[in-house]
């Protein structure tokens, strides 16, 4: 049975996790001894270091330091230059993952190839593709891209018996997601989800560092603008990170601010630090008051508990805020490694699933992809499941109530919608949505247009992805992620039907079909998003980072 080991691929921290033979995920220590990794690369000559080390050595040479690539993930327009080379994101991110796994194999003595990594809920096409490939670049095989909230609900709630509705606050370095979660014995089911990718712990950073800005000019009456100083901006971005820490457990700390030999003492108080960050918690709080405004409209009502996940949510004025907004105190679960051992506890589940599916197929003669639709649905003879779960804890050593635990149904939700632009009566462009936000996934939706002239020979197929719950919106409330061109036959008449079908799976990939009412031309593909490395780009990126050593 195949191992397959768990990636939370964070802003600012990642981690990873596999699953011993207790059912139990275990998070592996990089070659530091840390249970998470900072996700900072420093170029150095032929070298690229990852974590602590690339954190400090961005104070001396900034210009050859990328943190907080996690924001440009699905960026077409970003690379990161160095020594006559450039990276994309996901080349970036490869590196991360390398460290992960290779630190990771080191400490467990086995290889390292199937993954489950991690990706905030509100990630959409452009960011989800961008994340698989960046596995893809790291020599890995993705099995899936799986939600941040979701991953932190299967660490939470496979093999428990108890019944309830979670909602699963997750305020990252970079990111937030809200989720609400209705776990069952045999079923972990997403209603809802919500967020912001670019709010995260960073951004508190910012505020800090502004202030320290701030409080430098005042007392020393320098008005340069220190923070244009690479190295004065990184040394700036620690100490604010290392304040935020220390104002969780205390009232005040102090933070020294050094430039072009002059230098500032500023005392930072928690009162302060909160005045200058409410309003981005109270934008998580907007961002939950919406995401179970659209879990009403889907029949829930209510929610039993609250968990906290990312390592933001250590902030006293985040729990505060939460138990004041929805008179629930929440409960912090495990924020910096639940979504790795999550993610572990879903790969786990995968692999056994994989393993039943083709055990009971070999025993009765039956399709495998019939075996997988009947398991999936529930509708195969239970006793044939738990003799198969027997055979199969019996002959891998796994605890039989681990492989049981795996036995659960998770269904997740779209975060964003997805359409087509069309022509409306009054001949404005509209966006036209297939796939509406918090729609349950794998799903399948087919729409009707029509040609706009007669004797049209092509429809230009322009695909859409926007937050908006609706089914026709405004142009300018969506953007757009890629084109599609079907070609006509000739001599159709005005509004000759066209479908188009739009298809995605659970993993976020989204597959199109396009045809004209009398069948002559289709479009069958599955959409490459334009932002993301492919083709002879991508080749070239797995065979430049398999030579590229990273420590």
């Amino acid at each position: 049975m195949e191992k397959v080991f768990g990636i939370d691929l964070g802003t600012t921290y990642s981690c990873i996790s596999y699953v011993d033979e207790f059912g139990k995920a275990v998070v592996l220590p990089n070659n530091e001894n840390e249970r998470t990794t900072p996700s900072v690369v420093f170029f150095d000559e032929d070298n690229v270091i990852v974590g602590s080390v690339a954190k400090e050595s961005a104070k001396l040479y900034p210009e050859q330091v990328v943190s907080f690539i996690k924001r440009d993930m699905g960026n077409g327009e970003y690379s990161f230059a160095y020594n006559n080379n450039t990276y994309k994101p996901e080349e970036i991110s490869a590196l991360i993952l390398k460290k992960l796994v290779k630190d990771g194999e080191e400490h467990l003595g086995e290889e390292i190839k199937d993954v489950v990594i991690t990706c905030p809920a509100y990630f959409g096409i452009n960011e989800r593709e961008a994340t698989k490939v960046a596995g893809e670049i790291a020599g890995l095989n993705v099995r899936q891209v799986l939600n941040e909230p979701t991953s932190a609900a299967v660490a939470y709630g496979m093999g428990t018996d108890e019944e309830k509705t979670v909602l699963v606050y997750d305020l990252g370095g970079g990111t937030f997601d809200v989720s609400m979660i209705d776990i069952k014995r045999e079923e972990i089911k997403v209603i809802c989800t919500g967020g912001d990718h670019n709010l995260g712990g960073k951004d508190f950073d910012d505020r800090i560092i502004y202030y320290l800005q701030q409080q430098f000019t005042e007392q020393t009456g320098i008005s340069d603008d220190i923070l244009s100083d690479l190295e004065t901006s990184q040394e700036l971005q620690n100490s604010a990170e290392r304040a935020k820490k220390i104002l969780s457990s205390r009232e005040l700390v102090p933070v020294a601010v050094n430039y072009n030999g002059e230098r500032a003492k500023v005392t930072l108080t928690r009162e302060k630090f909160e005045e200058l960050t409410s309003d981005l918690v109270q934008r998580t709080v907007a961002l939950t008051k919406e995401m179970l405004k659209e879990a009403k409209e889907k029949g829930y009502t209510s929610f039993d508990e609250i968990l906290l996940v990312g390592g933001s949510t250590r902030m006293p004025m985040v729990r505060d805020a939460i138990a004041d907004e929805f008179g629930i105190e929440p409960r912090l679960f495990d924020p910096d490694e639940v979504v790795a051992k999550g993610a572990a506890l879903y790969g786990y589940k995968l692999s056994v699933n994989d393993e039943m599916v083709k055990r009971i197929s070999d025993s009765t003669g039956s399709n495998v992809e019939e075996v997988r639709e009947a398991v999936e649905e529930r509708t195969i003879n239970e006793e044939v499941v738990e003799e198969t779960l027997k055979e199969l804890a019996n002959d891998t050593g796994f605890r039989l109530s681990a492989v049981r635990a795996t036995n659960v149904k998770i269904t997740n939700v779209v975060s964003k919608s997805f359409g087509v632009v069309a022509i409306d009566s009054r001949e404005k462009e509209i966006v036209s949505n297939l796939i509406l936000k918090n729609t349950n996934v794998p799903c399948e939706v087919t729409k009707v247009y029509g040609t706009n002239e007669e004797n049209q020979e092509t429809a230009l197929i322009r695909i859409m992805e926007n937050e908006v719950n609706e089914d026709v919106i405004d142009l300018e409330l969506s953007k757009e992620i890629g084109t599609a061109e079907l070609k006509l036959p000739t001599g159709l008449s005005y509004n000759s039907p066209i479908m188009i079908t739009f298809k995605l799976n659970e993993d976020g990939r989204l597959e199109i079909k396009a045809w004209e009412g009398q069948g002559e031309n289709t479009i069958n593909s599955v959409f490459e998003t334009r932002s993301v490395i492919s083709g002879e780009e991508l080749i070239e990126a797995k065979e430049r980072s398999k030579n590229i050593r990273v420590s």
